[in-house]
């Protein structure tokens, strides 16, 4: 199957990059039970989410700069093995706050290794409009993983249990691996730069347009992976609230999760096309300015009707996502050509921070203001995403001036 090319490769590797992104939101999906078996608390809880994105961002500057001097294939082939591995490791070894705290940082050095360097081995086979809608459905394809992964945990924890879960997302992690080795031809040498010393990444700090968008990036995903990672337990909450409890219980928190997830895919796709045809700065702006004034008061809804609730998640599902792919697309265009790996490195590790920080100060926010159980309190940990991603807009239009001559 190996020299597959436009559309059939973009296929490919984005069912290789849902597969592998099976366990990725295991535990965010499973979180109410693990707080309560585990007795964890909400800081305890948002730190496990966080390191996740820790274990990401500490890896991902030293794998993806790899890629412009390593066939990205053989950085994705060993990391697909460490996301099994940990998915593996977290089925039957993790049994409280510190394994899953270990293990889960493991798991996303594996994500570190398969997402961004899957996104430069393809993008390295397309040029211009083509790269760059290659470059927008594999960004949100991440989108359809996180969904598939949501709806996964809930009803493999129905049939099996948690622990099965688990190790149901490690074998699809292997059956990831098994495509990519497949389908994905070795990039010929002269496909990969050796230019210039190794983690240097001052080319990169000094492109303003770039480091727009990475920032942007950063305040993108403090937003997106907060929601993610406590959205089923404010479902749970505002479950937890309705009058006509037997009918707002119809409705699976892990399944609404996973629909948020998956309409995300559309909007990213949809915000991008926008962004070629228009003013991808624009259309960056005004996203995200919408959805950093829509988070700071989703979380206040708490006790409306459920199906309302369930309505306005999806809505968010559309603001949080519609910028993911053009940012990225952004990127990839601003980069110098051979920078482009040490520019993704830069956009990973900057992007997945805020993606780290989002979960734990959403957290640690819920406990101050009366630890999850009540709706002040959810109002404000969402308006702490709101408040993060209202960064984005001002680090796009401020960088993205030119310089007085």
């Amino acid at each position: 199957m190996r020299g597959l090319s436009g559309r059939h490769l973009i296929a490919v590797m984005c069912v290789a990059e849902v597969l592998g992104m099976a366990s990725f939101a295991m535990f965010p999906a499973l979180m109410p039970g693990f707080i309560q078996e585990w007795s964890l608390s909400n800081t305890e809880a948002g730190w496990i989410n966080g390191l996740y994105f820790a274990g990401y961002t500490v890896a991902v500057p030293i794998l993806v700069s790899l890629t412009d001097r390593v066939d990205p294939r053989r950085i994705y082939l060993a990391s697909a093995v460490i996301t099994s591995a940990s998915a593996f490791g977290f089925a039957f070894f993790a049994e409280g706050f510190w394994s899953a705290l270990i293990l889960r940082a493991i798991a996303g050095v594996g994500l570190a290794g398969t997402y961004m360097p899957g996104l430069k081995a393809l993008s390295d086979r397309f040029e211009g409009p083509a790269q760059s809608r290659a470059v927008a459905v594999y960004t949100a394809s991440f989108g359809v993983g996180a969904s598939v992964s949501f709806a996964m945990a809930g009803e493999l924890a129905e049939l099996l249990d948690w622990q099965g879960a688990f190790a149901v997302g490690g074998v699809y992690g292997l059956l990831a691996l098994f495509i990519v080795t497949v389908v994905l031809a070795p990039s010929p040498p002269e496909m990969r730069e050796q230019e210039g010393h190794f983690l240097d990444f001052r080319p990169v700090f000094r492109n303003r347009p770039a480091m727009g968008y990475v920032l942007a990036y950063a305040a993108h995903n403090w937003e997106l992976f907060g929601l993610r990672s406590w959205i089923v337990a404010f479902l749970v909450y505002a479950q937890s609230l309705q009058q006509d409890l037997e009918s707002a219980t119809w409705w699976s928190p892990p399944l609404i999760a996973a629909a948020i997830n998956l309409i995300g895919w559309p909007a990213s796709v949809f915000g991008n096309e926008f962004a070629v045809r228009f003013s991808r700065q624009r259309v960056v702006i005004l996203v995200m300015t919408v959805s950093a004034l829509y988070s700071c008061l989703f979380g206040f809804t708490a006790s409306w009707p459920f199906i309302i609730i369930v309505g306005m998640s999806l809505i968010y599902g559309v603001t949080v996502t519609g910028d993911s792919a053009s940012i990225t697309a952004g990127v990839v265009a601003a980069a110098q050509p051979e920078h482009l790996g040490a520019t993704m490195a830069v956009h990973s590790c900057i992007g997945f921070a805020g993606a780290s920080a989002g979960p734990i100060v959403f957290g640690v926010v819920l406990d101050l203001a009366g630890g999850g159980t009540t709706t002040l309190g959810w109002g404000l940990a969402f308006a702490a995403m709101g408040l993060g991603v209202a960064m984005g807009p001002i680090a796009v239009a401020v960088l993205s001036r030119r310089r007085p001559d």
